[in-house]
């Protein structure tokens, strides 16, 4: 187990150095940012003033090095814009991010997981014909879309949620489910092909011809051997659901990371965006290593695996 963790440890370290030597890399390739950050007009002794209090006029390995040193200090620049650290812009945003992308897969999994188990029980029935339509509706459904509707119905017309902000504890209501719609749609789909790929092998025959219960082999056997693909999908998901922040955050006015993103790129606040794509990144990986670990508490063929390798 111990050489699982390191191996995999190591794995996460390596692909977050090369997040930020990408995330580097791009503002390079995206050209000259001197040249977006001054105003028309302005002379060539003016943008080498620019380019020389930004440090962009030094080598880029020397950049790349002070950056990366920057990056492990929590030092992540300073913005164009306020001039101020780039963390304490970003630092407020992170809580409303991390709030709207847990309640969206507190969404997603509590209704996406019973809805996928109960389709595969219910194969062929008139429940199972009634659940898929919704689990369609909300795979094909865009997130900007599935928000202005619900706010013109819960907002506009009915008036009983905030149409947008975070003042009160109602307003993440909209935005879950909006956010929530289309990974809800993912977990209902996997569940329900692994519940009935469990349900197809021999210990489950074995189990109803003793006479068990369909309801006890699915919650003690069933669920259990079918979570690994659903564990996958979890870590993704909420890693998608980071990334799909950035439109619903921008429909409701809510105060995260997404909306503060779509800000700074209109103010070309390149630091700030650049941090927040990092961030993104790293959460990304770290989400990936963390469903790798719980692989091996879930399934004990990986763990002895591991304690072997």
């Amino acid at each position: 187990m111990r050489n699982f963790l390191i191996k995999r440890l190591l794995q996460g370290g390596f692909a977050i150095w090369g997040v930020i030597t990408i995330v580097f890399g791009i503002l390079f390739l995206a050209g000259d940012p001197t040249l977006l950050l001054v105003p028309e007009g302005a002379t060539q002794e003016d943008i080498d003033l620019l380019r020389h209090q930004f440090g962009f006029d030094r080598p880029f390995i020397v950049q790349y090095w002070d950056y990366l040193l920057g990056v492990l200090r929590f030092d992540l620049g300073q913005s164009f814009v306020q001039n101020i650290p780039v963390v304490q812009i970003i630092g407020p945003r992170v809580p409303f991010t991390l709030y709207l992308a847990g309640a969206s897969l507190l969404v997603a999994v509590g209704v996406g997981l019973p809805v996928g188990v109960i389709t595969a029980v219910a194969r062929d029935t008139v429940t199972e014909r009634i659940l898929m339509p919704i689990v369609l509706v909300g795979q094909s459904m865009p997130t900007f879309w599935s928000g202005i509707l619900l706010i013109l119905l819960f907002a506009v017309t009915l008036r009983i949620l905030p149409s947008s902000g975070a003042e009160s504890l109602s307003s993440i209501i909209m935005p879950a489910i909006s956010l929530g719609a289309l990974s809800m749609a993912t977990f209902a789909r996997i569940t329900r092909t692994s519940v009935i790929d469990e349900m197809s092998k021999d210990y489950v025959r074995s189990a109803r011809a003793k006479g068990i219960a369909v309801r006890a082999v699915i919650l003690r056997h069933v669920l259990r051997n079918a979570s690994l693909p659903v564990i996958t999908v979890a870590a993704l998901e909420l890693a998608n659901l980071l990334a799909g922040a950035v439109i619903v955050e921008t429909v409701f006015a809510w105060p995260g990371l997404g909306l503060l993103a779509v800000q700074s790129i209109e103010a070309r606040d390149f630091f700030v965006v650049q941090a927040i794509v990092l961030l993104g990144s790293i959460i990304y990986v770290v989400l990936n290593l963390a469903a790798d670990i719980l692989y091996s508490a879930v399934d004990p063929r990986i763990k002895l695996h591991a304690g072997t390798a």
